[in-house]
C-alpha cells in the first residue's frame, strides 16, 4: 500500500522548470514554515491511512540556507494488522525553491526497511545515492533545476498555471534523472468534507512510474490543485489494476492567508 501512497502523494507531483505550449511561470513562494497539510487516504471505500506534509524551519546545508519539507505516511490500525506503514521523507531545496540539495527517506513498510540519503552536488552535476540498509551506492547526472520526487511538490506550488499548460519536469531519486510531463486539463469545483475548492485538474504522465502503474495498462492519476494563491493539492486520485486510491486534504493550518 505505502509504495502506491508514496507515488500518489509524492512521486508524480514532480513538476519542473521547463514548459511547452502555454508557459508556466514561477511566482512568489505560497507557503511558509509551520504549514501542515493532513490527508486521509482510502482504497476504494476502505480507509487506509494518513499522510502529513510539513514545511519546517529553514536549515543550513553545506553552508547554504535551505528550505526543509517533510512527509509522514502512516497506515491506520486496520491496515497495521497486515501491512504496517511508518515512512518519513525529507527534502531540502535552496531558499528560492529552484533545485534540490538533499533528500532522505526512512521506510518502514511491512517487512521492508530502507534508509536512503541522496545528495545533490551542483558543482559536479551529480547525485550520490546511499542505501544504508543494503549498502548500495549509486549516482546520476543532474539536469538543470532537478528536484527530488518530494520537494518537487513544493516547486510546483510556486508555478502560475493555466488551462492547457504542458509542463516538462526534471526529477531524480538519486539513481536516475528523468523528464516527466503533466498537462493542466481544466478548472473544476470540488467539495471535500463540506468545503468547496476551486481547482485546476492536472494529469501527469506515468510512464516513469513502476510497480502497479507499470502493470496497469489503463492506469490513471489526477490531481486537484487550488486555483488561488496557496496552490494547495487538495485531492489525488488513481486508478490501477488493484483498485482505486484517493487521498483528500482533510485539515490544514499555517498556510499563507
Amino acid at each position: 500500500m505505502s509504495r502506491l501512497i508514496h507515488i500518489l502523494l509524492i512521486g508524480t507531483f514532480g513538476w519542473g522548470l521547463f514548459s511547452v505550449g502555454s508557459a508556466a511561470s514561477a511566482g512568489q513562494i505560497p507557503f511558509q514554515p509551520g504549514e501542515e497539510l493532513v490527508y486521509r487516504i482510502r482504497w476504494s471505500f476502505i480507509p487506509a491511512g494518513t499522510a502529513v506534509l510539513k514545511v519546517l524551519n529553514p536549515e543550513i546545508i553545506k553552508g547554504q540556507s535551505a528550505q526543509h519539507f517533510s512527509v509522514m505516511v502512516k497506515s491506520n490500525r486496520f491496515v497495521d494488522n497486515f501491512y504496517k506503514v511508518r515512512t518519513r521523507i525529507d527534502g531540502w531545496t535552496d531558499v528560492a525553491v529552484t533545485h534540490s540539495l538533499l533528500y532522505k527517506k526512512k521506510q518502514r513498510e511491512g517487512r521492508h526497511r530502507r534508509d536512503v540519503m541522496v545528495t545533490f552536488d551542483w558543482d559536479t552535476n551529480q547525485t550520490r545515492y546511499i542505501d544504508f540498509f543494503r549498502g548500495k551506492i549509486r549516482s546520476a547526472t543532474l539536469m538543470p533545476g532537478t528536484f527530488d520526487p518530494f520537494s518537487a511538490v513544493y516547486y510546483f506550488r510556486t508555478l502560475t498555471i493555466k488551462k492547457d499548460d504542458e509542463i516538462i519536469y526534471p526529477v531524480s531519486d538519486g539513481k536516475k534523472c528523468v523528464l516527466g510531463r503533466g498537462r493542466v486539463v481544466k478548472r473544476e469545483k470540488i467539495n471535500i468534507r463540506g468545503i468547496t475548492y476551486n481547482t485546476w485538474v492536472v494529469v501527469p504522465e506515468i510512464k516513469h512510474l513502476g510497480g502497479v502503474f507499470k502493470k496497469s495498462k489503463t492506469a490513471k492519476i489526477r490531481f486537484w490543485i487550488t486555483a488561488d494563491h496557496r496552490r494547495l493539492p487538495v485531492k489525488i486520485a488513481s486508478k490501477v489494476v488493484v483498485g482505486r486510491f484517493i487521498a483528500e486534504l482533510v485539515s490544514f493550518h499555517g498556510t499563507i492567508e
